[in-house]
């Protein structure tokens, strides 16, 4: 969730995971929740030692989060969800004070708000010799699967692929925070209190159809299942890619990649063009003169580094050249140059875009583009 879960900036659609927080980083290691205290009645004793404060993400008050229960249960009960579920959740949901640590230590402040990092150190860790190699064998072990999900949604596997494998390495990493007490404690905590409500009650919504609590794990940030979804998004999307009837985005990779080739066609994603490819742009090329006067209504930091769109024709008569593949001459593209003058530039069709819609940052989606590339050695 797919996450999230981490947004540099991008389009106005709704993200897949987490990342709303979308897909949200997972911790290194599985950490046991840090259940707050329940309050008890005083005592009628004399007090003789002095209590360890509590840290401070763990001052978050319970009384309060008891009254904020029944918040949630009338929220559900308004969404039609049965009371049998309400009642073997909601009462018995706590804080975790851990997932509110997490939330509070995201990054957002730079000691130079200008400064943008290059590419290159992201990409070293995004597209590993092992992510390639593990990559390239589930793309061929589920090659049947992947030409009959690009025939039904238009996608081109090697972006399918590449997102599973970036989201949580091909299955290994979904994440073990228990997503109703997550999305519970993010809610209360009110930075994205109606967003998080609403990602509660479908959790609630998926243990009525019919999904097993113990499946419904994920990262702090509440995405879940291979292609770290939402909740709503698992509700909306989830996909049956093998044809067995079921649509099981935690066990089955077929239906992973089709509940992710789902989400990107609805995010906007064309067909038989491919999401952008590398180029060299000429030393005396004119910079100022393409670039875009847009702001983007969502991401505008993402946007902001995207130059105006041209056709590829234009681009090559600019002195922008592809190395290796390329786009068609007519199709639209707009310039990134991730590393800065010099260095190895993109040009992006529409469909990087659509990845964008999935993970708001410029160098999430190039690196699942590379990845995915490097996936089927081109």
């Amino acid at each position: 969730m797919i996450i999230g879960a981490l947004c540099l900036g991008a389009l106005a659609l709704t993200p897949a995971s987490a990342q709303r927080d979308p897909l949200a980083p997972l911790p290194d290691q599985p950490v046991r929740p840090a259940l707050l205290p329940r309050p008890t009645p005083a005592a009628p004793v004399t007090v003789r030692y002095a209590p360890t404060p509590l840290p401070a993400v763990a001052q978050v008050p319970a009384v309060g989060f008891d009254a904020y229960r029944q918040t949630l249960a009338a929220k559900a009960r308004a969404a039609g969800v049965r009371e049998a579920t309400i009642q073997a959740v909601v009462p018995y949901l706590t804080l975790n004070s851990r997932v509110v640590e997490l939330d509070r230590a995201q990054p957002g402040q730079v000691s130079n708000p200008n400064a943008i990092p290059p590419f290159g150190p992201y990409r070293r860790k995004h597209v590993t010799d092992d992510l390639i190699t593990r990559g390239a064998a589930r793309y061929g072990a589920n090659y049947p699967f992947l030409t009959n999900i690009e025939r039904r949604f238009g996608v081109e596997p090697l972006v399918l692929m590449a997102i599973y494998g970036h989201e949580t390495s091909y299955g290994r990493v979904t994440g073990t925070f228990d997503l109703p007490q997550v999305l519970a404690t993010l809610a209360y905590e009110g930075r994205r209190r109606s967003f998080f409500e609403e990602e509660f009650v479908a959790s609630l919504q998926l243990l009525d159809q019919g999904v097993p609590r113990s499946r419904l794990r994920g990262s702090w940030a509440g995405a879940t299942g291979y292609p770290q979804f939402m909740p709503s998004v698992v509700l909306r999307l989830r996909t049956d890619g093998d044809g067995n009837g079921t649509a099981d985005i935690w066990n089955s990779e077929a239906d992973a990649l089709a509940s992710i080739a789902a989400y990107l066609r609805e995010a906007g994603w064309k067909p038989n063009v491919h999401w952008g490819v590398p180029v060299r742009v000429a030393p005396a090329f004119n910079r100022a003169a393409v670039r875009s006067a847009v702001v983007a209504p969502r991401c505008p930091a993402v946007y902001a580094r995207h130059s105006r769109w041209l056709t590829v024709r234009e681009w090559r008569s600019l002195g922008v050249a592809a190395i290796g593949r390329t786009l068609p001459e007519n199709e639209l593209a707009t310039l990134i140059e991730p590393d800065g003058q010099g260095a190895t530039a993109y040009l992006l069709s529409t469909n990087y875009r659509a990845i964008l819609d999935y993970n708001c940052s410029n160098f999430y989606a190039l690196s699942v583009g590379v990845l995915g590339d490097s996936i089927v050695g081109g």
